[in-house]
């Protein structure tokens, strides 16, 4: 399992990794790469918060159904959710045609259809975390903030959120980590155009067939990121002092 990662710290061109890292190509495609995972993450937050509370409490038929159609994106083939998404908001799509005519919105090949394709994909893991972080907070201190009077939303904003405000923060980077790192259903539903596409993990792509050097510096950026969130959520994972 180390021996690929290894590789690429080996072969990686040190001495020239400054240059190759400065190009304005690179940089605009780490930048929009930063924007649009962080865009994705924010829709995930608003979408994905409100989704794992309802999985987690709601009692109803068709909720087991609800989740598995929720983690579906974890385990299909990300070119697979591409052309998923491409056949809904496509121009011909079954709602992107309407989105077209009505309100002249076009999603494919566009900014905002990385930030789609990048939240179809990452929002599941964040959905995960706080359904398995609703589902452990204790009841006993909501039900007794709410026998003190305090109001639904009060409990929600006093109690419940406090309880699951790791949970929150881990589910959050791991969602923009996944995000920064779409390649499959970027590439399918939102093409490979640079500065208005063209993410890091595509131009790793673009880079890998003309520059292999620049590609293997491209992926050093991808791995730091990489490691910096598994170190950071190691606690989050691993027992420490005989806790979780």
């Amino acid at each position: 399992m180390l021996l690929p990662l290894l590789a690429v710290l080996v072969r990686a061109p040190w001495r020239g990794l400054g240059r190759l890292l400065s190009d304005s190509q690179v940089l605009t495609a780490l930048r929009l790469s930063l924007e649009c995972a962080t865009a994705a993450t924010a829709v995930s937050l608003l979408l994905g918060v409100p989704l794992a509370w309802v999985l987690a409490r709601a009692n109803f038929r068709g909720v087991t159904v609800l989740r598995a159609l929720v983690m579906l994106p974890l385990v299909l083939p990300p070119v697979v959710g591409g052309l998923a998404l491409l056949l809904a908001f496509g121009r011909n799509g079954i709602l992107g045609r309407y989105l077209d005519a009505w309100f002249g919105l076009t999603l494919p090949f566009t900014t905002a259809g990385v930030v789609l394709a990048e939240t179809f994909v990452a929002m599941p893991f964040l959905v995960i975390t706080m359904e398995g972080a609703f589902r452990s907070a204790d009841l006993g201190l909501e039900e007794a903030a709410a026998t003190l009077g305090a109001s639904r939303l009060a409990v929600l904003r006093t109690v419940t959120l406090p309880l699951v405000t790791p949970s929150l923060l881990a589910g959050l980077v791991l969602c923009w980590a996944r995000a920064l790192g779409e390649f499959g259903a970027t590439i399918t539903f939102a093409g490979n155009y640079p500065g208005t596409t063209q993410t890091m993990p595509l131009a790793v792509y673009n880079a890998l067939e003309t520059d292999p050097q620049a590609a293997i510096a491209l992926s050093l950026v991808l791995l730091a990121v990489a490691v910096a969130v598994l170190v950071g959520l190691r606690n989050r994972w691993l027992p420490t002092g005989g806790g979780l």
